[in-house]
Parts: C-alpha cells; structure tokens; sequence
C-alpha cells in the first residue's frame, strides 16, 4: 500500500510539538484568543513558511475550498487575500509587519466579516531553542448581538489548526 502525502501530513501534525490554544475571555460583544506552538523550523524559515499561507492554511477553511488560491501581500495595506475563477475575497489586511518576527492584520475571517466584527490578529514568531516559537494573539470586537462569545470556540478551532499546520515539519 503506497504512503501517501496526505498520511504524511497527518502523521507530521499528529507528532508536533503541542500547541497551547485557549480563549482566554469571551462576551457576546467580544472575544480574545492565543495560540502557541513550537516548531524545529527556525525563525527564518518559519517566517518563509507563515506569508505563504497556501503552504499550510487547511483548504476546508477557505471559500474556494483551495488553499492555492490564498496570498499574501506583506506590507502595511497588503491584503491576505483568495481568488478563484468567479469570485475572490479579502480575508485581512496588513496593518504593521516586522519582517521575521511579527506581522498585523485586520482580519475578520469567515463569519466575523459578514457580521462586522472588527478583529485583529497579531503573528509573532521568536526563536527558542534551535527552532521557534509561534503566538497568535486575536482579539475581536463587535456589538452585542453578534453574539461573539458563540462563535470563540469555532475560531479557536480554526485559528489551533492553523497554528498545528504552521509549526509541523513535513
């Protein structure tokens, strides 16, 4: 029976380093999340892998269902962005960017865009060790009836995910 990608990918997430993932407050006007993890990727060839978000955002949590179609521009005003034959969508935009270490978004993904959620998504990524260490910071604000406290755990979800596929080795 052939090993495949697939299987490999599941195996090299399934085997790296743990990812600390909480929502540390919740309101139905807002919510704050934190994601960490750690890699053997260095800093350098983390942040090479972080602004390539086709390399390792899952493509079930895109709306093209193709994580190809996801770029991102980084510089301030640069967009994350996807585009797919018919339709395209900018999922944030690049507020502050320390190349190698840390990179801003204004980034309602998802279902905080169609409910006007103004969120902010902060990448840090530092060495430890001989690999790296990766935080995402996100904190996300709206008004009481987006009802945000319910939606927290579907974005931690997500965002623990990513971090998972961000920090694993292939």
């Amino acid at each position: 029976m052939p090993f495949h990608k697939s299987a490999a990918i599941c195996l090299a997430l399934f085997f790296a380093s743990a990812a600390n993932a909480e929502v540390i407050e919740a309101s139905p006007d807002h919510f704050v999340l934190r994601h960490e993890a750690n890699s053997t990727l260095s800093p350098q060839e983390m942040w090479a892998r972080l602004i390539n978000p086709s390399s390792w955002w899952h493509p079930d949590h895109s709306y093209s269902g193709d994580a190809n179609n996801l770029s991102l521009d980084v510089r301030a005003g640069g967009l994350w962005k996807e585009e797919w034959e018919g339709g395209s969508v900018t999922h944030g935009e690049v507020v502050f960017v320390n190349p190698g270490v840390q990179i801003r978004l204004d980034a309602p993904f998802g279902p905080l865009q169609a409910i006007g959620a103004k969120t902010i998504w902060t990448i840090t990524i530092s060495a430890d060790g001989e690999g790296s260490k990766v935080v995402f910071d996100e904190i996300s604000h709206g008004v009481a009836s987006s009802k945000l406290d319910e939606l927290a755990p579907a974005v931690d979800f997500v965002k623990s995910e990513g971090i998972r596929r961000l920090t694993a080795v292939e």
